[in-house]
């Protein structure tokens, strides 16, 4: 795993880069439709568990009306326009291209989730965060957000158990043609709290 590792690391480093270059004017024209649609920021960051349980602030554009609080139930999760094509294509995603330039997260990998996830999970569980967290991963191919905590976390394990090239270079043609059928893509606020309920009582 350490070997591997090192080369991933470098194939991240060298994809980010060429990838921020090609999808610059794709991201910033995304980032004046936002601004245009709605009030708020074109980005969203939030905390989230990285490697080894360190917390970092993912990025991505905010497709969600700028009031929006997770926490609170008296609001129904309300996408805007634009928020809801850029959801669609995946492509609310890109800014976490920045994430991996800067070493926070890989290509492909344990999708990194919100801090009262790590909170609730046991030490076998938090296997899945001995290796870096993924703009896509083994779940998400398997399912994503269709699928219970539990399914997420045992192919999350799998995953690291089976850390290699051949594995990720899977993953990523999986991942294409996940996000072009478009299944399992949103789980909403309701499904990220139910997801914790049922850590709290695993």
């Amino acid at each position: 795993m350490p070997k591997y590792a090192v080369i991933k690391r470098g194939l991240d480093l060298i994809f980010a880069t060429i990838l921020v270059v090609v999808f610059l004017p794709l991201m910033l024209i995304i980032a004046a439709l936002i601004k245009i649609d709605s009030p708020g920021p074109a980005l969203f960051r939030q905390e989230r568990v990285g490697k080894d349980g360190k917390i970092f602030r993912i990025f991505k554009f905010r497709s969600m009306v700028y009031d929006n609080d997770m926490h609170d139930f008296s609001k129904r999760d309300e996408y805007t326009r634009v928020g809801k094509v850029i959801r669609r294509l995946s492509l609310y995603e890109l800014p976490q291209l920045f994430n991996v330039f800067l070493g926070q997260m890989s290509f492909v990998g344990p999708r990194p989730w919100v801090v009262e996830y790590w909170t609730n999970m046991n030490k076998e569980e938090r296997v899945r965060a001995s290796v870096l967290p993924g703009i896509t991963g083994l779940a998400q191919v398997k399912g994503r957000n269709g699928i219970s905590i539990f399914s997420k976390i045992e192919y999350d394990i799998i995953y690291v158990q089976n850390f290699s090239f051949r594995q990720d270079v899977k993953i990523l043609i999986l991942t294409v043609l996940t996000v072009l059928s478009g299944r399992g893509l949103d789980a909403g606020k309701e499904g990220v709290m139910d997801d914790i309920r049922n850590l709290r009582q695993g």
